[in-house]
């Protein structure tokens, strides 16, 4: 099969002919028919992810058929359209037996944990558990973009986040995860505030039903910025999301918020990038809430379903741009400035595979 190699963390990926991958215990292998480019795939490539060996092959925002299955999978069949979280869960820790397979101790993820989807296959394991049956009435493409970006919005505005209807919402970064996060607390009632540095992503922001967005660069520091907000919340945001993920937008999304709100950490926050100055004081004295948001549950992907269904979100309009396999070594490159950074989700399309 071809598939988007890296061999040395940093270095532009190439597209070359690898072996298929081969059939696990219990699970299946997609044909990949699309899957997103997601900045999470750019922290494996640039090393950020202890997790990844070399070589990899990065991708984890995937929507396919099931190519091949093992002998002992039941309820699912060759052809089948199906999508997985990104993070897959064995089924049989703790974590997942509490239904919180989104944190399970013996976590598989494609694309860090394992080879993923920037390839024609992927091999996917505990199929019984993972796999999500993908409704006829979504394209291939729109599933890619209900990836890791909107599932890890929807948990963070309506469980962790717990986001009510008339409530203030800001939203740091309007890539993929910010843009879904805009669109599902706009579902809900609430009113946000996106803040993002550039102008195609607030633009977007604002298509998506953002009330008001804010330029992060025409202040000085994060302090300034959360002052704004603040401002132009009545006293701060009751939901502030990290949806980038840097010590600078994590800090301004925590000083945004009124007493008693809650910040959710969106964004990945690798090491590397170094500690975020949190404002403490403010947290204290204002009885704020600081919570993680790691992925979201196969079992509740039934649910966000029916609310983009009921709420009319438009999947489809998410898409910022289609691309070929061939294409993605330079969109990864593309996300070293991420003011210059494709608006929008970016989704690889393939052809058949099967």
């Amino acid at each position: 099969m071809r598939a988007v190699v890296f061999e040395e963390f940093g270095v532009l990926p190439e597209v070359r002919e690898v072996p298929n991958p081969s059939v696990p215990p219990g699970g299946v292998v997609i044909a990949l028919d699309a899957t997103g480019v997601c900045r999470s795939d750019w922290h494996s490539w640039q090393g950020h992810d202890a997790s990844v060996k070399l070589p990899h092959v990065a991708g984890h925002e995937l929507a396919g058929r099931i190519a091949s299955l093992g002998e002992d999978v039941r309820g699912w069949s060759v052809g089948d359209r199906v999508t997985v979280p990104f993070v897959c869960a064995c089924g049989t820790c703790a974590q997942c037996a509490a239904g919180d397979q989104q944190i399970c101790d013996r976590e598989f993820q494609p694309g860090a944990t394992h080879w993923g989807s920037f390839a024609e296959y992927v091999a996917i394991e505990n199929a019984e558990v993972n796999l999500v049956a993908l409704p006829d009435s979504l394209s291939a493409a729109e599933a890619a973009a209900l990836g890791c970006r909107f599932g890890t919005a929807f948990r963070a505005v309506l469980r962790q986040g717990g986001v009510r209807p008339g409530q203030w919402v800001a939203v740091y970064g309007c890539g993929g995860v910010g843009v879904s996060a805009i669109l599902l607390a706009v579902a809900v009632g609430a009113s946000v505030v996106a803040v993002d540095p550039s102008p195609q992503a607030r633009a977007l922001a604002s298509r998506m039903g953002a009330a008001v967005t804010v330029d992060a660069s025409e202040f000085e520091g994060h302090e300034a910025v959360a002052a704004h907000v603040r401002d132009l919340t009545g006293g701060g945001a009751h939901v502030s999301l990290d949806c980038l993920g840097s010590p600078t937008t994590c800090a301004a999304s925590i000083g945004s918020l009124r007493k008693r709100g809650r910040h959710v950490q969106a964004g990945l926050m690798p090491p590397a990038q170094g500690v975020a100055p949190i404002p403490m004081h403010r947290v204290i004295g204002g009885e704020l809430e600081i919570v993680g948001i790691h992925g979201l549950q196969a079992h509740e992907y039934p649910e966000m379903l029916r609310v983009v269904e009921t709420a009319g979100i438009d999947l489809a309009g998410m898409i910022g741009k289609r691309v070929g396999l061939d294409d993605v070594p330079a969109v990864l490159a593309a996300m070293n400035d991420p003011v210059r950074a494709q608006a929008g989700v970016t989704v690889v399309e393939f052809g058949d595979s099967l």
